[in-house]
């Protein structure tokens, strides 16, 4: 359902399966004639999961660039990953996150630790991370 209000300058755009009846009569109120609901019949729920979508970017998704996405959320270089994990060279960090380098499970368990997410993004062969 859509709730919409238009005035000269005054725009009002509520979405949501179910909107608040005391919300609606609080507008109703307020608008008068200027409200009108909208029912939105093709809005239909999909599962991500199950999109083609999903199915292609998860079988993208590597141990490295989990590392960059996470290290760059952090607004973190490579070189200061490396520092924060115990003294990593940047070399390594950028190995790892290409896929040249190999993630063992004892860094793959600091950047676990690091990123405060599950182990398995960093490992090699899984695909529980890539959910």
């Amino acid at each position: 359902m859509q709730a919409v209000v238009k005035t000269a300058r005054i725009e009002i755009s509520i979405r949501g399966a179910a909107i608040p009846p005391k919300l609606i009569n609080v507008l109703r109120e307020e608008y008068g004639k200027k409200l009108s609901l909208v029912e939105d019949q093709d809005e239909k729920f999909i599962d991500v999961f199950e999109t083609k979508w999903f199915k292609s970017m998860k079988s993208k998704m590597t141990p490295g660039v989990y590392i960059r996405i996470c290290r760059e959320k952090k607004g973190l270089t490579q070189r200061q990953l490396g520092e924060a994990l115990g003294g990593i060279p940047a070399q390594n960090i950028s190995g790892m996150e290409r896929g040249t380098r190999a993630i063992s499970l004892a860094m793959a368990q600091k950047l676990s630790t690091f990123f405060q997410t599950g182990v398995e993004k960093f490992i090699a062969g899984t695909t529980e991370g890539a959910a």
